[in-house]
């Protein structure tokens, strides 16, 4: 699945799945059980008349996804699947590629990493083409421990202070106090080590480490 779908524009959303799955080998009855099956699970059945040049860009990137799995391959590589989609369209998206992975291997290319944290066990970390980290998603979250710390500035100097010492990574507002995130690869003993790293965090250490 490619970040841009170019199926022909004219053609409606049906007709187009079913050009892809007899030219890809399914016969009729094949072709229309799994077009049924996934125009219900990306909810786009009410939209399947409509030709592919009127779809929203969230819409062709499903019935890009559609195309993709209809034919059951062993192996599915999709390139930033969820770019475009809501929050609910993604969550779908992400349940419907969890789904597919039982049976299949699915190499998910992307920068949004709630996506890769919300589907993936394994993966790799890639910057300006050279391979940082390549593993399970635990490893790498391990990684990052100790290196990741929360701070509560009581004023608008210490919050100053902090950002010129540390790489910020999240900075939150809750009621009349500041909360931050930090990076360091080493930390005062009034700051706090983080032990609940996410992905995220893990990523942008590994990424800041390898400058």
């Amino acid at each position: 699945m490619p970040q841009e779908l170019n199926l022909y524009p004219h053609l409606r959303v049906r007709d187009a799945l079913e050009y892809i799955g007899r030219i890809s080998g399914l016969s009729a009855k094949e072709c229309k059980s799994e077009i049924d099956y996934y125009l219900e699970s990306t909810h786009l059945t009410e939209h399947q008349k409509k030709r592919i040049g009127q779809l929203s860009g969230g819409m062709k990137r499903r019935v890009g996804l559609i195309q993709a799995m209809m034919t059951n391959p062993e192996v599915l590589i999709v390139d930033e699947p969820t770019t475009g989609l809501d929050s609910e369209e993604r969550i779908r998206i992400r349940n419907l590629l969890s789904d597919f992975a039982k049976d299949s291997i699915v190499l998910f290319s992307t920068h949004v990493i709630e996506d890769i944290s919300a589907t993936c066990r394994k993966l790799a970390v890639m910057k300006k083409g050279k391979l940082l980290y390549q593993g399970d998603v635990t490893e790498l979250k391990k990684m990052a421990m100790g290196h990741i710390g929360t701070i509560h500035p009581n004023d608008e100097k210490k919050l100053e202070s902090i950002r010129e010492k540390y790489y910020v990574i999240e900075q939150r507002y809750e009621s009349e106090e500041v909360e931050v995130k930090v990076m360091s690869s080493d930390f005062v003993p009034e700051e706090i080590a983080e032990d609940n790293i996410s992905l995220e965090d893990a990523y942008i250490y590994i990424s800041d480490r390898a400058r």
